[in-house]
């Protein structure tokens, strides 16, 4: 409270800072003249009334002396020499001016000594009370000043928490509580009163409040979105606490404190997982993870060690991707009781997969290892295919061999009727999967198609917060463009519990509710820091929405069915699409002629295959066809860095 009450003083107009020092001299050159009487009498009980002319000739000599120097012009807290020097002026023109008035006027009983000692004390006074506000506001500055002025969403445990630590940090000043309940609105909690969700906008207007704390951690999170939407159009940034799981160690703390989560931005309410089909899928069973230190794959490895599976095998070609994931896992302790091994590799290896499916006698295969990132496989198709296609190959030929019972692939919705070699791939990859199905009975096959992951490398959010925290531009490929979400934590449950459902070739989908339009979700971003839109990169805002064309494969739209319908499962929210698969003598001798078309570098076969042997695939742009054209178009087209991945 003492804070807010410094900081009040410290933002207070310029012209009530000078009316206040017009105010102190008011009282301190009277006071010196009679404090001069005092003294001199050598009592302190003295009579103004016999001087009262000099009292009111100091104060009206005074004051005009005072502003023709320039005293309540100066800045108090920047005061140097020369402001003194001009109290002493002032000061001692005062002095001869009441000199010469008590021999004009011929007041009795003034002994001479009184002018002098007026005058040494006019000085400390007058002089001295700037030099102590002076130090007072350079204190202000060192310990107040800049502190940003917030407001508390919450007046329970949670929020009283957090005030006491804002207290002590040096860069925030708790000014009020905000609460919904109307049985604590008006009260006083620590020193700040709470106020009513309708009082925001006067508090941002008022009080100078830049910044908002959600401390809200037990709300639901149809309760958050709620709030946060009303939120969103006021000009001050949103920040919040992590919910009650986040804080089971106890302690509320500034670290504690991050951007709105990402489900508050999503428009529906997140996926429940099954207890039951979690651990029916994973529960002491040998599990391995291929792609184990990407953004799917690492998830999966955090919440499949939650269950408590006999074995974890992390398996991954990146090298300091492993380590992190291994290190991680082990630094959460809950790898007790896990035998946690960390395998380096390619998927395309199919022997090197077969010896560990068999080594270890796995029983469940979460295949997240793929290449995702749209520009970058298009320009590196042999890439894409040999990692997104062949790879998948050789990993289901692998179990298979092994006779793995469950072999579960990640996909995603760029696989429906796909416009890019990425989406192409990973439709070849479902195939794959399909047609072994009816080749091995004894493992049973499945995949999951999701549309895009909040969280992961490239995607929106991320890449936003950096622009937006760089001053912009945020750069939307097309002020049109759609997407379904989820997190990253729903995607890797929905994977795990689809692994329990599988019956052989299944293709699962969740439903994700109505897609998300891209730009909307950066308008609430920049919003929801605090910052106004733009409009059109010119007048006033904050951060311009720059439109930069949509990329080669892009659609405005995705999708999650190709054809059939739609069936449900035992989770309400997980759906079984009913699609045909391709015959496997057919799809064996596609694969075939597109591994030997990548071994010797033949673009116009790899093209003819996707074009013509994959249903659905229809490229809007012209196919890069080797990789001297490939450094030609890479040196026109525009860096991939600062943009993101839908």
């Amino acid at each position: 409270m003492r804070n807010l009450q410094h900081t009040k003083i410290l933002n207070l107009p310029r012209q009530y800072k000078r009316l206040l020092m017009l105010a102190a001299d008011f009282v301190m050159v009277p006071l010196a003249l009679w404090t001069a009487f005092a003294l001199r009498l050598g009592t302190p009980a003295v009579e103004v009334v016999p001087f009262w002319v000099l009292y009111a000739a100091a104060l009206a000599i005074a004051i005009p002396v005072f502003i023709k120097l320039g005293l309540y012009r100066a800045v108090v807290r920047y005061m140097g020499p020369q402001a003194m020097l001009a109290v002493i002026k002032g000061v001692s023109f005062v002095t001869v001016a009441l000199m010469i008035i008590t021999l004009m006027l011929r007041i009795q009983g003034v002994p001479r000594s009184v002018f002098a000692i007026f005058w040494l004390l006019a000085i400390c006074y007058v002089g001295g009370s700037r030099f102590v506000v002076r130090a007072y506001f350079g204190w202000l500055l060192d310990t107040v000043a800049g502190r940003k002025l917030v407001a508390i969403y919450g007046a329970g445990a949670a929020g009283m928490q957090l005030a006491s630590a804002l207290n002590h940090d040096a860069d925030y000043v708790p000014v009020a509580y905000i609460d919904d309940k109307k049985s604590l609105q008006g009260h006083v909690i620590n020193g700040l009163t709470v106020y009513s969700p309708e009082q925001i906008k006067w508090l941002i207007e008022t009080k100078n409040v830049s910044e908002i704390l959600l401390a809200l951690p037990s709300a639901t999170l149809s309760a958050r979105r709620k709030i946060i939407s009303q939120l969103e159009p006021l000009p001050v940034h949103v920040r919040t606490l992590p919910s009650v799981p986040d804080l089971v160690a106890g302690k509320v703390t500034l670290d504690t404190v991050k951007e709105v989560d990402i489900d508050d931005l999503l428009g529906r309410e997140s996926v429940v997982p099954n207890e039951q089909l979690l651990s029916a899928s994973v529960s002491e069973k040998v599990v391995i993870v291929t792609g184990a230190g990407g953004s799917i794959g690492s998830e999966l490895c955090r919440q499949i060690i939650t269950l408590k599976p006999k074995a974890l095998l992390l398996f991954e070609m990146s090298e300091y991707g492993l380590y992190a994931i291994e290190k991680e896992l082990q630094d959460s302790g809950l790898d007790e009781g896990v035998a946690l091994v960390p395998l380096l590799g390619s998927v395309q290896d199919e022997t090197l997969l077969f010896k560990i499916f068999k080594n270890y006698h796995v029983d469940v295969v979460f295949h997240a290892a793929a290449y995702k990132h749209v520009p970058l496989v298009e320009h590196n198709i042999i890439a894409g295919v040999k990692n997104n296609v062949l790879g998948t190959l050789a990993m289901a030929r692998a179990a298979a061999r092994a006779k793995v019972p469950s072999v579960t692939l990640v996909s995603t919705d760029k696989a429906v009727r796909p416009t890019n070699v990425m989406g192409a791939t990973k439709r070849l990859a479902e195939l794959v999967l399909q047609g072994l199905t009816f080749e091995y009975p004894a493992t049973r096959f499945s995949m999951v198609r999701f549309g895009n992951v909040l969280g992961s490398s490239g995607s929106v959010v991320p890449v936003f917060r950096k622009q937006i925290a760089e001053g912009g531009p945020v750069t939307v490929t097309h002020p049109d463009i759609y997407r379904y979400f989820m997190t990253i934590p729903e995607a890797a449950l929905l994977v795990v519990q689809a692994g329990a459902l599988a019956q052989g070739g299944d293709v699962f989908v969740l439903d994700m509710g109505e897609p998300i339009n891209i730009s909307d979700l950066a308008t609430k971003m920049i919003h929801l820091m605090g910052l106004e839109v733009k409009e059109n990169g010119q007048g006033e805002g904050d951060i311009e929405i720059r439109y930069t064309g949509l990329r080669p494969g892009e659609k405005l739209k995705e999708e999650l069915l190709i054809e059939g319908n739609l069936v449900g499962s035992d989770h309400p929210k997980i759906l079984w699409a009913e699609e045909q698969a391709m015959e496997w003598p057919k799809l064996e001798s596609l694969l075939d002629e597109l591994e030997e078309a990548c071994n010797n570098y033949r673009y116009e076969t790899i093209k003819t295959i996707l074009l013509h042997g994959l249903v659905g695939y229809k490229p809007d742009h012209e196919f890069v066809d080797n990789l001297w054209q490939y450094e030609l178009t890479a040196s026109k087209s525009q860096p991939t860095e600062g943009k993101q991945y839908h």
